[in-house]
């Protein structure tokens, strides 16, 4: 059995609240074991027999859609992949401690070259990204409220869904791998 942490994307935001106990019922329903939140922001971790993510990733947006009545980006890591992410350190450590805010952007794919030149265009001196496989990694030197970068603004622009966590929430997540 493999071990996911799935990356909801618009849960508990914008007017959209699901219960946590809900949401694990709807996976188990999927037929995962093993299912847990972490904090009410669309973590979940869960063990699936078999399946390729991408699959699965496609199995869960369907049930969410039709259980909840609007669509739900999922982005799936395995322990694995997730333990990678929380040890990479794109940034340098003294840029990364006078940071406001670190946020890692799960992708649904690797961004094509041209798009990866797009979000390095999106540099500023308060905003600095990194792209590693399918994610991004975003080191804002101010409130995020005070940068003119938005969630909603790297979808448009790179035209890929994605969804993001603070580098507390994965590391605290990557840290349940070990």
């Amino acid at each position: 059995m493999t071990r996911y942490f799935a990356f909801l994307r618009a849960i508990n935001v914008g007017g959209h609240v699901v219960r946590m106990e809900a949401l694990r019922d709807l996976f188990t329903g999927l037929g995962f074991s093993g299912v847990e939140t972490f904090i009410a922001s669309g973590n979940v971790i869960f063990h699936a027999k078999s399946g390729k993510a991408a699959d699965l990733e496609k199995r869960i947006e369907k049930q969410l859609e039709s259980s909840l009545g609007y669509p739900v980006a999922t982005f799936l890591r395995t322990d694995e992949e997730l333990a990678a992410v929380s040890r990479r350190q794109p940034f340098d450590a003294a840029a990364v401690q006078s940071a406001t805010a670190f946020c890692v952007g799960f992708l649904a794919r690797p961004l094509e070259p041209a798009v990866h030149d797009t979000l390095m265009g999106l540099q500023t001196e308060i905003d600095d990204f990194h792209h590693d496989a399918r994610e991004i990694y975003w080191l804002c030197k101010v409130r995020q409220s005070q940068s003119k970068i938005t969630n909603g603004l790297l979808e448009r622009k790179l035209k890929v869904p994605m969804t993001f966590r603070s580098i507390t929430t994965v590391t605290k997540l990557a840290q349940r791998v070990a």
